[in-house]
């Protein structure tokens, strides 16, 4: 009996330094219940680590925009101050040597599922995972965060391997599957508790087999591709009336800042009394610019067949995620703005991906697209450094020049501009937030290490001397699984 009171004190004085840690603000009362159901994600309750003011010296640095120098960062209260060869020591900034070592922003993945579908894996996640509400093709009303489970073991194998930003999004299985959140992947009870400070929501769409299969297999509609579109169209003319209603209400109170009737900022809600719908009402965000949608496809006419509709109602898509076939159309995807967000080298796993290639992110990157290097399941999710090497290497087989600094734009500058955080992170400038990875060696080969990680200026991972603070509780005991 002694020893299991020494284990559950053990384990309460790790919650309670968690809470203290993360400044969780979660004991203090609740709001009051809005009076309609509130369509504005809630305000983050993330809280840095302690920050230190460093010089971080006579590394290789990839900036994130292209370019490459050996010199020094400086960091002061949680951003870049300074990027550069032999710069200054200022006082009081404690100095970390890197020579022979090389810094990178912070790596970002901007496709995962962490927390919903949760390590280990099993059989039993694959049947009762929160993934996706599957009961109606069309969910925009869900919110993934509210089945996120922060303990998920992904989150901190990510942290500890230079992920620093990461996005979950919902699964596949609807034609308009809900809302996406921002992440860091730091300790933390609550998922307010790694919210990315004022990161935008993001909204799933799907195309192709899997919705059609989902609902197909049960005798629902849409069972085929042509049926998908049609019900887009059905879905997304109603949202379109709806936006119209709110720009006539708006120009007619003429105050766009002005609270509209139901208690949303520029009128979000229906105007005039009508009877609130929350899929119509996230829809209608998105066609008025609020949501970008990423969306799930596969192969190039499919790709190419719903950027063109949902143009037709002025969504814009912000990135294609998985697009086995994005290098077959990487013109057209660099015309309309839109990233391919890639594997390396997955293949003919599925019908959809028969025609898969190594070279797709190098082909869309020298047709002067935007590609983006992502995950989609954990353990790619700490090797996404990994999976951009490889998918370097693949372009450079075929004759394409692909240096590192060119590379690293796929896992940092170039998500973090899809997620609307372009003016924040996935660079090493001046003015951005001091996320960044202090690797052992060339960030792209299989022996460096993720040697020291920051988050906002602040210490979130030290290989030399890891935290208790960042071992989820289903790996305790187990140090081999996460040192």
């Amino acid at each position: 009996m002694t020893d299991r009171k020494a284990a559950a004190t053990h384990r309460l004085r790790r919650w309670t330094g968690r809470f203290a840690a993360a400044g969780l603000a979660a004991l203090a009362p609740l709001p009051a219940p809005a009076q309609a159901p509130a369509l504005e994600p809630p305000a983050s309750r993330y809280q840095p680590l302690p920050r230190r003011d460093l010089l971080l010296t006579g590394a290789t640095i990839l900036d994130g925009a292209g370019g490459r120098l050996t010199g020094d960062i400086l960091v002061r209260d949680g951003r870049i101050a300074a990027v550069g060869p032999r710069l200054p020591r200022p006082e009081g900034v404690e100095i970390v040597a890197a020579d022979g070592r090389w810094i990178t922003p912070g790596l970002i993945d901007i496709h995962t599922h962490y927390g919903t579908y949760l390590l280990p894996q099993t059989r039993g996640e694959a049947e009762v995972s929160d993934v996706i509400e599957s009961s109606d093709p069309n969910v925009a009303d869900t919110w993934i965060e509210h089945a996120v489970r922060p303990a998920d073991p992904a989150f901190s194998h990510a942290l500890r391997s230079g992920v620093t930003t990461l996005q979950i999004l919902p699964g596949s299985g609807a034609l308009f599957g809900g809302r996406s959140v921002v992440v860091h992947p730091v300790p933390a009870v609550t998922l307010a508790q790694m919210r990315f400070p004022g990161a935008p929501q993001g909204l799933k769409m799907a195309c192709g087999g899997n919705p059609a299969s989902s609902f197909g297999g049960r005798g629902r509609a849409p069972n085929s591709r042509q049926g998908e579109i049609a019900l887009i169209r059905r879905t997304l003319i109603d949202a379109q009336r709806l936006a119209g209603r709110r720009a006539a209400h708006r120009r007619s109170d003429g105050d766009r800042g002005r609270q509209g009737r139901r208690g949303r900022r520029d009128g979000g809600g229906p105007p005039g009394g009508h009877e609130r719908d929350l899929r119509l009402e996230t829809l209608a965000d998105a066609i008025e610019g609020r949501l970008p949608v990423h969306l799930h496809c596969y192969r190039a006419e499919d790709i190419a067949t719903w950027i063109e509709v949902l143009g037709e109602f002025g969504l814009r898509v912000a990135a294609v995620h998985h697009a086995t076939e994005a290098y077959k159309i990487a013109p057209l995807l660099a015309d309309a703005g839109v990233c391919a967000a890639v594997w390396p080298d997955w293949w003919g796993f599925k019908r959809e991906a028969e025609d898969g290639i190594r070279e797709n992110a190098a082909f869309v990157d020298a047709a002067g697209g935007c590609a983006i290097l992502h995950s989609d399941i954990p353990v790619l999710g700490s090797l996404l450094n990994i999976e951009a090497a490889k998918a370097a290497a693949a372009g450079r087989r075929a004759g394409l020049d692909i240096p590192p600094e060119r590379a690293i734009r796929w896992i940092t500058s170039n998500p973090a501009g899809t997620l609307g955080l372009g003016d924040r992170i996935g660079r090493l400038a001046p003015g951005f937030n001091a996320d960044l990875v202090v690797w052992s060696g060339d960030p792209f080969s299989i022996y460096s290490r993720a040697d020291l990680v920051l988050i906002d200026g602040a210490v979130a991972h030290d290989r030399a001397n890891p935290s208790p603070r960042n071992v989820p509780d289903f790996e305790l005991g187990r140090e081999g699984a996460w040192q």
